[in-house]
């Protein structure tokens, strides 16, 4: 079984024993204190469990890791195909990290000291705001009681679909 499928059933019964809240908040500390470190030093390629080493962490842990930062990489991950010897990297796109880490609410990771050397203050407001504001929902136009049924059936709105209103 290829690592990520293991940490996607890992992470599945540990959410849903018990202790999955307390699995979580352990996971979230881990996950900031490795984001402090690449945001300080972009590391170079290594292995999955390379990596795992060098953060102090466990194999599960790391490829959990991966599967977050993955979408905001440069080169994406062969997330799938993984195994621990595989040969991956964490090169992410600085303002693509930040972004996605405000859509993911993680304020505990977009507020970390260390963007203050990355992104400038005003860009991180801006880089927020363009997030926040890319998940506004637009909603279709209202239809009347008297309105013809959308269905299509000819029938006023009030005497078809929206009879049960």
């Amino acid at each position: 079984m290829a690592l990520f499928e293991q940490w996607q059933k890992y992470a599945e019964e540990k959410q849903s024993g018990p202790d999955g809240v307390k699995f979580w908040e352990t996971y979230f500390s881990t996950e900031t204190d490795i984001y402090k470190k690449i945001l300080e030093e972009k590391p170079d390629k290594n292995t999955v469990k390379g990596y795992a080493e060098k953060f102090g962490v466990d194999l599960m842990t790391m490829v959990g890791f991966l599967d977050g930062i993955n979408e905001s990489l440069k080169e994406k991950n062969p997330l799938e195909e993984i195994e621990e010897d595989s040969e991956v990297n964490l090169d992410y796109e600085e303002e693509l990290l930040y972004k996605n880490m405000v859509d993911a609410k993680a304020d505990w990771l977009y507020h970390l000291p260390q963007w203050d050397a990355l992104i400038p203050e005003e860009r991180r407001k801006e880089l927020y705001k363009e997030q926040k504001l890319s998940k506004t929902v637009v909603k279709g136009q209202k239809i009347g009681r008297n309105d013809p049924c959308p269905c299509g059936s000819g029938k006023k709105y009030k005497k078809c679909c929206g009879r049960d209103m």
